[in-house]
C-alpha cells in the first residue's frame, strides 16, 4: 500500500511526487480502533489492538517487534504483561528518529462528573496517535527522510494504567528509556517526537514547556515547519507544562524529545472522548507538518 500523492512543480518545471496525508483514511483507523472499546494494558481489547497494528505495518513491509515486560497491577499486585511495539523503517540506519505515542487507554473516565466508572473509549487520548502513525506508515516508502535517518514508530504500553491518584504512570516509556540507556546497541536516536491527543476537532497545539526545556531546537524546528506549510493550528507560544511519555525519553534516555499535544480538550478522561469529538482533518494537519519536517530535519547542534 502506498499513500496518495500530489504534485509540486519546481522552478525548473519538473514535477515531483509529494506524499499527502489522507484525513479520511486516518479517521477510519481511529474509528476502527475505538470499536475495540477499552484497550487497558493486559486486556482483550489491547491484544486485539496489538494484532491490528502488527498486521497493518507488516503489510507495509516494516519491521515489527514487541518489547515485552511485566509490571504489577496497581490494585491486585499481580503481573500485567506489557508490550511496547517498535515498528522500524530503514532498520539498518545507525542514526534514527523516534516517533511515538501511547496506545493503552485509562481504565475509567475518572474526570467524568456523571459516570466516572463508565466505559472509557479514548478516541483522542489513545487512538489518535495510533491512527496518525498508521496513516503515516502508508507514506513512509515515499518520503525522503533527511540525512538518511532511519525511523522507528514506538507504541508505548502502560502510559496510564492508573486507578488511583498516586499509581505510577509511563510504564512503557520508562522501560523503553531504561533499556535504551543500559543495553548495548549500535544505533542512536537523534530526536524523538511524541504524539498525544492530536485529533481534537478544535485543534490548537501550543509549544509544551518541558519540550522547550529539554529539546528547544527540535521544538522550534517543528513549529517552523508548521509555519512553512501554513498550518496555523501549531501556535508558537508556550502554554502547558505536561508530564507525558516524553519525560522518560528526555530524562532517562537522553533523547531530545518534543511532545505534540492539544491539551485544550474538554472531553479529556470522560466518556465523551469518542470519535465524534475528533476529526481526520486535525490528524491531516499534524501529518502535513510532520511530512515536511521529516524531509527537512535540522542538523543537530552540539
Amino acid at each position: 500500500m502506498i499513500g496518495t500523492v500530489y504534485f509540486v512543480c519546481l522552478v525548473n518545471n519538473a514535477c515531483a511526487a509529494e506524499p499527502e496525508f489522507n484525513a479520511s483514511r486516518s479517521f477510519g483507523y481511529l474509528t476502527k480502533i475505538c470499536r475495540l472499546k477499552s484497550r487497558v494494558s493486559g486486556s482483550t481489547g489491547m491484544a486485539e489492538q496489538q494484532k491490528l497494528i502488527a498486521e497493518h505495518f507488516r503489510e507495509l513491509k516494516a519491521q515489527v517487534k514487541f518489547q515485552s515486560f511485566d509490571a504489577p497491577h496497581p490494585i491486585r499486585g499481580t503481573p500485567v504483561r506489557m508490550n511496547n511495539m517498535i515498528v522500524s523503517w530503514n532498520p539498518d540506519a545507525k542514526q534514527r528518529i523516534l516517533l511515538a505515542c501511547h496506545y493503552d487507554t485509562r481504565p475509567f473516565p475518572d474526570r467524568d462528573r456523571y459516570n466516572p466508572q463508565g466505559l472509557f473509549i479514548g478516541a483522542n487520548d489513545g487512538a489518535s496517535g495510533v491512527a496518525f502513525l498508521m496513516e503515516l506508515g502508508n507514506l513512509m516508502s515515499e518520503l525522503k527522510i533527511s540525512h538518511g535517518y532511519g525511523v522507528d514508530f514506538v507504541f508505548f504500553d502502560g502510559e496510564e494504567l492508573v486507578f488511583r491518584q498516586n499509581d505510577p504512570y509511563f510504564l512503557g516509556s520508562k522501560y523503553f528509556a531504561n533499556q535504551y540507556k543500559s543495553e548495548p546497541r549500535d544505533y542512536e536516536y537523534v530526536y524523538g517526537v511524541l504524539f498525544d491527543m492530536i485529533a481534537d476537532k478544535n485543534l490548537a497545539i501550543y509549544m509544551e514547556k518541558n519540550s522547550i526545556k529539554y529539546a528547544p531546537q527540535l521544538t522550534r524546528s517543528i513549529w517552523l515547519a508548521a509555519q512553512k506549510v501554513g498550518v496555523r493550528q501549531f501556535i508558537p507560544q508556550a502554554k502547558f507544562e505536561i508530564r507525558d511519555d516524553h519525560l522518560p525519553l528526555n530524562e532517562i534516555a537522553g533523547i531530545p524529545t518534543c511532545d505534540i499535544i492539544d491539551f485544550d480538550y474538554p472531553a479529556w478522561h470522560t466518556t465523551r472522548d469518542v470519535p465524534r469529538a475528533c476529526s481526520g482533518a486535525s490528524l491531516e494537519k499534524v501529518g502535513k507538518v510532520m511530512i515536511y519536517w521529516l524531509q527537512n530535519i535540522p542538523e543537530v547542534k552540539n
